[in-house]
């Protein structure tokens, strides 16, 4: 297909196309006149993929680069692709000082882990993630040891291993993996919060409302 049919098809407008191919994250498409190129649903599919990582993801192109590499990098498994993905779109943790709070926010991290049993990487930024997170319960007098984030860890658990892990098209493209992952992540976790919520309403409302 032509620049113009690409476009269409994508609904990615032909300046930033160009712009995509000009930064590397789009391969070129094969040259049929001395201006001209035809391109192939490789294209179609890894605009879809810069699509996810850039609206849904809210991933700035040097990000979005760093996650394009990694699928292009057949040396490394998917499993690392994914990962890559997966740390991009994670939000930002505010800088902590190296203090006694945080320090031990982030061993009770690593032994909530360990007690898991689940293999996370040293570096995740999830770790960070839940510390802050913890850090924050603790100030506020909640709950925040093991016992509490249980029933929040296998319920996660068993969402991800019963229902998420399926639907990542694992055996195709990684470009398609890593948009599914990418759409999974950002946009069914919302659905979860919100769903989560719902269930507090109805069920405040049988327990507590008006009889």
């Amino acid at each position: 297909m032509r620049i113009s049919e690409l476009s269409a098809a994508s609904g990615v407008a032909i300046p930033t196309i160009k712009y995509y191919l000009r930064e590397g994250l789009l391969p070129a498409g094969e040259q049929t006149s001395a201006t001209r190129a035809r391109y192939g649903e490789d294209h179609l599919r890894r605009l879809r993929l810069i699509r996810a990582l850039l609206e849904v993801g809210r991933l700035p192109i040097a990000s979005i680069r760093k996650v394009i590499e990694a699928v292009d990098d057949r040396a490394l498994s998917l499993h690392h692709v994914l990962g890559t993905a997966q740390y991009a779109i994670a939000p930002p943790v505010e800088p902590h000082a190296s203090g006694q709070e945080w320090a031990e926010a982030r061993a009770r991290v690593d032994a909530t882990i360990e007690e898991l049993g689940w293999a996370i990487d040293p570096a995740a930024p999830t770790r960070e993630e839940l510390a802050q997170v913890l850090l924050t319960l603790t100030g506020l007098g909640m709950p925040a040891g093991v016992e509490a984030l249980r029933p929040y860890a296998d319920t996660a658990l068993d969402l991800v291993t019963g229902h998420e892990m399926g639907t990542i098209p694992v055996d195709g493209p990684r470009e398609a993996a890593v948009e599914a992952l990418v759409l999974g992540t950002v946009l069914y976790g919302r659905v979860l919060d919100v769903m989560r919520r719902l269930a507090h309403e109805s069920v405040s409302a049988r327990v507590f409302g008006d009889t």
